[in-house]
């Protein structure tokens, strides 16, 4: 004997959060439904006003209340400088860490062919408008270390080489506090192609 309909059905909701399965997902409902009910109920009515309130933004695409972000509005951020991310979580990572003062772009994903998704799918062709304007000097790319993320990082460094704007890549190696013995072989020669001078 299982769970109720209602039940099954509101644990699989949960399971469509990323690294939550089935367990951690019946969990979080259990919790909800018995010992935080007026938790449960403002998590319900926060999301559905966030659904109804929360887009992209028209300039960079990340999320906002607003048709054009805080990021893009500001008069303090650097126009000739535009970091390229693959997700609006990328965007708060990058400024919070980095102290970045610059404008943002954000892909909502990678190339990858094999998923069928291309240069349109990821706004590639926003992106073109934009380094058409000719504000932007320089491209920073900063999108994941993975094939998928270096192939795209390579696509948009051409996108800015026909335009002959910098493009430069976050780059990638041994992270700090890191010992060598627990570094994994791709990362360490990543580390020692893109070593520089002390």
């Amino acid at each position: 004997m299982g769970f109720s309909p209602l039940i099954e059905k509101l644990i699989n909701a949960f399971c469509c959060l990323p690294g939550v399965g089935q367990k951690t997902a019946q969990r979080m409902v259990f919790q909800l439904l018995t010992r935080h009910k007026e938790g449960a109920s403002h998590l319900a009515k926060t999301l559905a006003e966030a659904l109804d309130l929360i887009s992209h933004c028209r300039r960079c695409r990340t999320l906002t209340e607003t048709e054009i972000c805080d990021f893009c509005s500001s008069d303090r951020r650097d126009e000739t400088s535009l970091c390229v991310v693959e997700s609006p979580a990328d965007v708060l990572i990058v400024d919070q860490a980095t102290g970045f003062k610059g404008k943002y772009f954000v892909l909502l994903g990678r190339l990858s062919p094999l998923d069928a998704i291309g240069p349109e799918e990821i706004g590639l062709d926003l992106l073109a408008k934009r380094l058409d304007e000719g504000l932007v000097q320089e491209l920073i790319l900063a999108t994941n270390p993975t094939v998928e993320g270096e192939a795209t990082a390579h696509y948009v460094s051409e996108m800015a080489r026909k335009r002959n704007i910098r493009a430069t890549r976050i780059a990638h190696g041994v992270p700090m506090g890191g010992e060598l013995e627990y570094i994994d072989n791709n990362t360490l020669s990543q580390a020692f192609s893109d070593r520089k001078i002390l």
